[in-house]
């Protein structure tokens, strides 16, 4: 690669970064992040939610940066700066020259999802990267026949699975893609079937944890579907792709290059699988963010295709792509907070209700709260007596309540939470004799089943949460009334409601 072109690369994925390094520092943790910050201090091969990825990665965070905000979403960050490097370097693998390299990297930073996949500290974003990567792989086995992207392929397939299972979807729509790659002569390679015993390695403790555990990926895929994906229409599906229409333009013209034009038919393959892939979420019923791991591949093809078809007018390349980026950039603060909270409520125009509160978006009012709820807690702890705090138990009736008390607890040397909620349920209720038992978000009826002495201390607001945490309570409560253990088991079945 010339030295343009790694500049471009290098110039596009420096402003990435920087965009994403000034939302990263805003507001506090999102009660996913709370969780998956929270399993790392649980090391498993598995948890209820998803595979132990996150886990490790939260692990490092806390290693290397103490669970710092900014250091916690450097991850995230880099995986999605790794996407864009990724994307302009498969644009080269397909033919792309300079210019294919530049619109690449131009798609990533315009295409607004990214914003918030690479803030937020979640699998999705390192899912993104593994999607990407073993394209990469794979496009760099066609051009070489080199057996090595064929492991490699295998290595990215297998840590994919221990990230998010959405991988298996990949891995489906890779294999019919290949039936179509000369033949199916790959099918008589043993490195394709070597590549996906690696994988298979690499992923087989997560198989064993599942089996042991009675597959909760089960329960947890039937609860989603229950509560979250039969909501999802068809026809919403496809409109949210509309919404980002410049760059699913490009996404069609990626497709569409990958079968017409002449020059990337040697690549049907991907396109094939990209919309066996494609399909097989939208008739799954996925997230609309599911299918985005997609878009990284498809828009280097579409890079190329432009490219091709405006060669006589290479001017037009460069003013398409940077105009549709300006377009862009005037709804980042939308999708990483770059602001500060009192300048993006007034970007966004919000209005201050009758009782106090403001409704911010689901992912912001998702990143507030939680630290006052934490303090409110240590002060009720801190007022027990010496005794009773070495017999207080602390529940939280939720994985964000849990997870702040966990995590942002650390600062206050509180005790490690409990809730019934996920992962949390699968470690334990703690002391089953305690006297005290401090309770955060649970209702009435809850602690009212559970024990005789209930104290309402304070019903919590907060201007800026989410509506499920505020107006929540905290108890203090004493006497159980029934078994906690028994209480405990009891509610396995209703972990992830």
């Amino acid at each position: 690669m010339n030295k343009k072109n790694i500049s471009i690369i290098i110039i596009l994925s420096s402003i990435k970064f920087i965009i994403q390094w000034l939302g990263n520092r805003n507001y506090g943790f999102h009660r996913d992040e709370l969780l998956h910050l929270s399993v790392s201090e649980h090391l498993d091969w598995g948890f209820m939610e998803f595979p132990p990825f996150i886990g490790f990665i939260g692990k490092l965070s806390y290693w290397f940066f103490d669970y710092s905000l900014l250091g916690v979403r450097l991850f995230p960050t880099l995986a999605g700066v790794g996407i864009l490097i990724l994307c302009c370097l498969i644009a080269k693998e397909l033919g792309g020259k300079t210019k294919a390299i530049f619109l690449a990297g131009i798609c990533i930073l315009a295409f607004l999802p990214f914003y918030r996949n690479h803030t937020l500290f979640q699998p999705v974003a390192f899912d993104q990267l593994f999607w990407t990567l073993g394209f990469y792989f794979l496009i760099k086995f066609f051009n070489s026949q080199n057996k090595k992207f064929l492991l490699l392929l295998g290595l990215t397939l297998g840590l994919g699975l221990m990230n998010k299972y959405t991988m298996l979807v990949w891995a489906f729509g890779i294999s019919i893609g290949l039936v179509f790659y000369q033949k199916g002569k790959l099918f008589k390679n043993k490195w394709l079937y070597i590549s996906a015993l690696l994988a298979l390695f690499i992923f087989l403790p997560n198989i064993i944890w599942q089996i042991q555990q009675h597959f909760p990926l089960l329960t947890h895929l039937q609860t989603l579907s229950e509560n979250q994906l039969e909501d999802i229409s068809p026809l919403a599906f496809l409109l949210d792709q509309l919404e980002m229409l410049p760059t699913f333009i490009m996404f069609l013209l990626g497709l569409s290059g990958l079968f017409l034009m002449k020059k990337l038919k040697a690549f049907k393959t991907i396109g094939i699988a990209s919309i066996i892939i494609f399909f097989t979420l939208w008739i799954l019923k996925a997230k609309t963010y599911y299918v985005f791991a997609l878009y990284p591949l498809v828009f280097a093809a579409g890079a190329v295709t432009v490219e091709k078809l405006l060669n006589k007018k290479p001017n037009w390349i460069y003013a398409i792509p940077i105009s549709a980026l300006l377009l862009m950039v005037y709804f980042i603060p939308d999708l990483t907070p770059i602001l500060s909270i009192d300048n993006y409520v007034k970007y966004a125009n919000l209005k201050e209700q009758n009782d106090g509160r403001i409704e911010l978006t689901g992912d912001y009012a998702d990143m507030f709260g939680w630290e006052e709820q934490v303090r409110l807690v240590d002060s009720v702890y801190r007022n027990l007596s010496t005794t009773e705090q070495k017999n207080c138990v602390i529940w939280g009736e939720n994985y964000g309540e849990a997870g702040a008390l966990k995590i942002i607890g650390k600062e206050y040397n509180l005790p490690n939470p409990i809730s019934r909620h996920g992962s949390f349920w699968t470690w334990g209720f703690g002391n089953k004799n305690a006297e005290v038992w401090i309770s955060l978000g649970n209702e009435k009826p809850a602690v009212d089943y559970a024990f005789d002495d209930v104290q309402l201390v304070k019903i919590i607001t907060h201007k800026y949460a989410i509506g499920e945490e505020n107006g929540i309570p905290l108890y203090i409560c004493r006497n159980p009334k029934v078994d906690i253990e028994a209480w405990w088991q009891a509610y396995e079945p209703y972990i992830f409601d």
